[in-house]
């Protein structure tokens, strides 16, 4: 499996940004994908996920503000990111796992996309 992700880059407070990930490889290895993110001096966080029936989820400090989104083809994952600030600037990546008693352990990781909101 591998993760590319791209669209990250610097924008105001108030702005908005879309990241994506293309996914190839093996599809039973990627059925539930997701964004994290780690910031300078901070643990990495999950951002957004979404499972193998389309149902997503969110930090409560993005929830409202990102959308998680995946194309029919599981290629594609995508992270709307609107209303940034300065507390959402971080090192984004995508990671994929295949479905294991309703967890997703996340194998195959992304090198990482930079979003700087100033």
């Amino acid at each position: 499996v591998q993760l590319v992700e791209s669209g990250g880059g610097s924008v105001q407070a108030a702005g908005s940004l879309r990241l994506s990930c293309a996914a190839s490889g093996d599809r039973s290895s990627r059925k539930c994908m997701g964004w994290f993110r780690q910031a300078p001096g901070k643990e990495r966080e999950g951002v957004a996920a979404i499972d193998s029936s389309g149902d997503t989820s969110y930090s409560g400090s993005v929830k409202g503000r990102f959308t998680i989104s995946q194309d029919s083809g599981q290629n594609s994952l995508d992270l709307q990111m609107t209303n940034l600030n300065a507390e959402d600037t971080a090192m984004y990546y995508c990671a994929a796992g295949d479905e294991v008693g309703g967890n997703c352990p996340y194998n195959y990781w992304g090198q990482g996309t930079q979003v700087t909101v100033s």
